[in-house]
């Protein structure tokens, strides 16, 4: 169910059917060192490293609005810069991510906050920050808040991106919360410190395991420990719910009725930088367009399951969300079994990611080693294969009433327990041809007994311009032999 509902969310994102969604917090510029380390200073026990590359990406407040802009969100910024080199930086990497509604506020004086981090063989090294974090002077803050508030009006959800920089102080939190409660528009915050009742009457806070312990004075090192200190912030700073981010083990979703434990998705964690940022953004982004909270967590555990899999402050768009929810559904053998409207969505699923899906067909019935060897060689051939496989009423069409041996339901359970098969889908006619047009397949796979032009598709297959294949075939097996020699 959550599968289904969570698929139906990203598409709606992804066709911009979600509300405008407003964030104000700290904007940073994030700077990348890379290179490669082959020795030690003789100077001092460090390594030198041999700079091969710089890239700077925008950060803070800055990448939670990348994260929406590629889940396909509208979004406004509203946050401040330095008037010197990184802010005009800054301005230009925000025109490049293509966001029209962004205002910064100009602090002369106060320097753009810089994150570079030095990298060699996809390891961190070094961070070296240059920040300023005193607050904000009388004017800047009023600048801030008016411009913040004036955003609102047309926003459904509100992000408060903190960093601790200054920007999200009491004068900037206070009114600025009172507001977003009064036009009744939940509050997405991301929070820094030790004092999270400065939140008081945000909908959602997003804190890491080690700033729950350190905000609630309690221990975070186990699934109830989590959950009291989650309740212990809900309790005493007044918010509505508390999502706790705790790395390899996932997620805690803790209100003052109900707590939900989502389990990590990373298959492998590369680089953690900036997913705090995707998790504020996707469960704001899944506010927006109507879900409930643990819809919109389970969202953001996705998205975070991507980007933890990605170099530098990375985002998660919404057809690697959809391709990594899909990639789970189909992971066991049994839920390879899918209805033909379920494999178009997979299959254009796959093709976003660029992969070429192959299509071959049978009855399958007795599977037999020269059907193994037209489904190796139909894998060989593709990034991903689905298997049309005749029905049973199909097959007895085809074979006479005695057949099939086995059912639809076991040679289609036998077929997806196979590795080299990535789909199987059940058709009642009498060829593959309404299927194979509907799934619009990039290779189209058949033995060797059949030529190109008498192949069912393939007409349609080169008409989109996909192959047809002929693979080769084992001699000597059959499943009608078989099963004459087990009648003699």
């Amino acid at each position: 169910m959550h599968m289904n509902e969570l698929s139906e969310l990203i598409k709606r994102l992804a066709n911009n059917e979600g509300a405008r969604i407003l964030c104000v917090g700290d904007l940073m510029l994030d700077r990348f060192i890379h290179g490669d380390v082959s020795r030690i200073s003789p100077e001092a026990p460090i390594p030198i490293l041999a700079v091969r590359d710089e890239t700077v990406m925008v950060g803070g407040a800055g990448n939670v609005v990348r994260n929406l802009v590629a889940i396909g969100v509208e979004t406004e910024l509203v946050a401040v810069i330095g008037d010197d080199a990184a802010g005009w930086e800054l301005r230009s990497l925000l025109d490049a991510e293509a966001l029209k509604s962004t205002c910064l506020i100009e602090t002369p004086g106060r320097g753009t906050t810089i994150k570079t981090r030095f990298s060699a063989s996809g390891q961190q090294l070094l961070r070296a920050d240059r920040e300023s974090s005193e607050p904000l002077d009388v004017d800047a803050v009023q600048a801030l808040l008016d411009q913040s508030i004036k955003s609102l009006q047309s926003c459904a959800v509100l992000i408060l991106s903190d960093y601790g920089k200054g920007v999200l102080e009491d004068a900037v939190l206070t009114p600025l919360l009172a507001e977003a409660q009064r036009l009744g528009r939940p509050v997405i915050v991301d929070p820094k410190g030790l004092d999270y009742s400065r939140y008081k009457g945000a909908t959602l806070l997003t804190p890491n395991r080690r700033e729950l312990a350190q905000a609630s004075g309690g221990s975070t090192d186990d699934d109830a420990s989590v959950v009291a200190a989650g309740r212990r912030i809900i309790e005493q700073c007044g918010v509505t719910a508390v999502l706790a981010t705790r790395s390899e083990q996932g997620m805690t979703l803790i209100d003052a009725d109900d707590t939900r434990h989502l389990a990590a998705r990373a298959k492998e964690v590369f680089d953690v930088s900036g997913a705090g940022d995707t998790v504020a953004a996707a469960m704001a982004a899944g506010l927006a367009a109507g879900a409930s909270l643990e819809l919109a967590a389970r969202l953001a555990n996705t998205a975070a399951g991507i980007v933890v899999g990605k170099a530098g402050t990375a985002v998660a768009h919404a057809s690697e969300i959809l391709a990594a929810l899909h990639e789970e559904a189909f992971l066991s053998g049994e839920e390879k079994v899918t209805t033909p409207f379920m494999a178009a969505s997979r299959v254009t699923a796959w093709r976003d990611q660029g992969l070429r899906v192959g299509f071959t067909n049978g009855c399958f019935d007795l599977l037999h080693p020269g059907h193994i060897a037209l489904i190796k060689q139909s894998r060989a051939a593709c990034d991903r294969l689905v298997l049309g496989l005749n029905s049973d009423a199909s097959v007895a069409r085809l074979k006479g009433p005695n057949r099939p041996v086995q059912t639809e339901s076991s040679r289609a359970a036998v077929l997806a327990a196979l590795s080299t098969v990535d789909l199987v889908v059940v058709f009642n006619e009498d060829t593959p041809l309404e299927m194979i047009k509907h799934l619009r397949p990039d290779i189209l796979i058949k033995g060797a007994d059949y030529t190109v032009d008498t192949v069912v598709g393939a007409a349609e297959v080169h008409s989109w311009g996909g192959e047809v294949i002929l693979a080769k075939l084992v001699d000597g097996f059959s499943t009608t032999a078989t099963i004459n020699r087990l009648n003699e």
